[in-house]
């Protein structure tokens, strides 16, 4: 800390930031490890933990980085302050010449100006603030504006002594918001904070915002307190010292310059600036008392390292948490639907209405439960007989069944996509996630022809494992006789027909249809292939609509895969800052 005694300076040592060679390479990796670091879903701690990644990656980069390389390089005096405070005028004064434009018109958008001797010229022009572009010699005497804020001007000047440079950074609360982005930016890269305020200003609370901030972080702090009535330079003085204090920066020294008039140029009068520039003068002349101050700042920068990655990593872990949320909710909405058409094909409830009249058709029931009763042999010949003669009586039942559980395959991804665009508009990360993607939260286009080619296929299948069942001489006889597309139709309605989802005379019906076609398949199969065939082909289907459905969720799953973070961010951010705390 700086802090001065009967108008001398005087340096309060602090510790030195690094002990050996591993340092440089620790804060360059966790550089890398931060800038690499991202927060796609947007969420509550999104956009701070953006912001707090482009501040860091950009202090590692303007200054922790390049001052870990050169301790003992000039020092950087970063001007910062309020709108209207008079930077640019105490920058001119102390240098005693125009270097920096001022004006009365706000807010003044103009490249940084950085004032340097030349013998720093290497320094300033190539090491510090590597983002920046330069620009050099001073500005135009019209005062047209320069608005390249992505440069730095460089300007020499002999009133300087080597070994400090004064920048004239923008207001920090202006109402543009690159200046204020800006103004945290260089200031971030200051090894001195030279604070401008004035007597009227000096309480506001966007300032103290900042110097709270530099008290945190350790950073060395010089308060200019500019344009103060006389009558009140002792009043005013002991608040503002009152405030440091509270802040932790009761040691940063006070330059009072009182309300006066400008003299030719818009200068200060010498007497009001003589006492800061005598003592910037004897900073940089003093090359233990410039390595001190840059040593207290650099080592407040690494201390904070760890508590803003902190707040990294619990934003990563945030993301992590959404990406999980969201993927669970898709994963429980289709998993759901499954379970709805697993139990749709086996409780009956395919069996209504329409299907009932078709199997009644096609066994030509009049006396449909008598017949059960009077045995098999007369169902055969009534089926040989309805097949042989007219057959539109099964592709009828079999249109219907499959038109049944097509609609159910629908129905139940319907309800899971609604489900999904539900349960996602409530979780974090969810809405945006659905705005961005068209298609999401219904389901896919092209669903119903991918539905009914699946039933088709399923179908195609049946008539396989009938054929494949019937292969011996005396069961091949047998299923011809009643017609391979037939019996494959009977298999649907007994895959179909466990009767738990229906109740009174519909579900008596079906239960009888149940034991009928149960009837039919074992008279020429057997019983125990008849139960084989129809777990296989109840299998068969729910693989098929497994498959259908995972593909349904892809697309979500796929959203989510594309915002997410990577897995080991968050111990990658850690792990850094633990590799910059052990090189220390």
């Amino acid at each position: 800390m700086i802090a001065t005694r009967g108008g001398l300076v005087e340096m309060v040592d602090s510790p030195a930031p690094a002990g050996n060679d591993r340092l440089p390479d620790a804060v360059a990796h966790l550089k890398t490890v931060v800038e690499r670091a991202q927060f796609p879903i947007e969420l509550a701690s999104t956009a701070e933990a953006r912001a707090a990644r482009t501040s860091l990656v950009t202090q590692l980069d303007d200054y922790v980085i390049p001052r870990l390389a050169a301790l003992d390089a000039p020092l950087l005096v970063v001007v910062g302050g309020s709108t209207g405070s008079g930077k640019s005028t105490l920058v001119n004064s102390v240098v005693r010449e125009t270097v920096s434009r001022s004006g009365v018109l706000r807010p003044t958008t103009r490249a940084p100006v950085l004032v340097h001797h030349e013998a720093d010229r290497e320094w300033f022009a190539t090491k510090v603030l590597p983002r920046f572009g330069r620009l050099t010699g001073r500005s135009d005497s019209q005062g047209t504006v320069d608005d390249d804020m992505s440069s730095v001007r460089l300007v020499t000047s002999d009133s300087l002594p080597a070994g400090l440079a004064l920048l004239d950074a923008p207001d920090i609360d202006s109402v543009v918001a690159a200046n204020r982005e800006l103004s945290r930016q260089l200031l971030n890269a200051a090894d001195l904070w030279l604070f401008v305020t004035t007597a009227a200003r000096y309480a506001d609370a966007v300032p103290w915002d900042l110097l709270r901030e530099a008290g945190d972080r350790g950073t060395s702090v010089a308060i200019v307190l500019d344009r103060v009535p006389d009558e009140a330079v002792v009043e005013v003085r002991e608040d503002l010292a009152r405030m440091l204090a509270e802040q932790r920066l009761d040691g940063a020294p006070i330059f009072t310059v009182r309300e006066t008039v400008l003299e030719e140029g818009g200068l200060l009068p010498e007497g009001e600036v003589g006492p800061l520039r005598r003592w910037l003068a004897t900073l940089a002349e003093d090359a233990g008392a410039r390595q001190t101050v840059v040593r207290r700042t650099l080592s407040g920068a690494l201390d904070s390292l760890s508590g803003r990655v902190t707040g990294l990593v619990e934003a990563s872990d945030d993301q992590q948490m959404a990406a999980s949320g969201l993927r669970r909710a898709a994963d429980r909405a289709y998993d759901d639907a499954l379970e709805g058409v697993e139990l749709g094909v086996s409780d009956g409830t395919l069996l209504r209405g329409e299907v009932l009249a078709r199997w009644q058709e096609f066994v030509g029931t009049g006396e449909f439960l008598r017949t059960i009763e009077s045995g098999i042999g007369r169902i055969r010949d009534r089926i040989t007989a309805a097949v042989k003669g007219q057959p539109q009586p099964a592709d009828q039942l079999g249109e219907v069944l499959q038109s049944g559980v097509a609609s159910l395959i629908q129905a139940q991804a319907d309800r899971a996509a609604s489900d999904v665009r539900r349960q996602w508009r409530n979780a974090p990360g969810g809405e945006v996630l659905l705005a961005h993607r068209t298609g999401l939260g219904m389901s896919s286009v092209d669903l119903p022809d991918r539905v009914d080619r699946l039933v088709r296929d399923w179908q195609s299948d049946l008539l396989a494992m009938i054929r494949e069942e019937g292969q011996d001489k005396r069961t091949t006889a047998r299923v011809l006789a009643y017609g391979v597309n037939a019996l494959s139709v009977v298999l649907m309605l007994v895959v179909f027909t466990h009767t738990s989802g229906l109740t009174g005379a519909e579900g008596g019906i079906a239960a009888g249809s149940a034991v009928l076609g149960q009837r039919i398949l074992e008279a020429i199969f057997g019983d125990q292939a008849v139960r084989d065939l129809a777990r296989k082909a109840r299998r068969d289907l729910m693989d098929r609509v497994q498959a259908l459905y995972a593909d349904e969720e892809r697309r979500y799953l796929e959203a989510v895969d594309d915002v997410a973070v990577d897995t080991n961010q968050s111990s990658d951010l850690a792990q850094a800052a633990v590799s910059v705390r052990a090189a220390r």
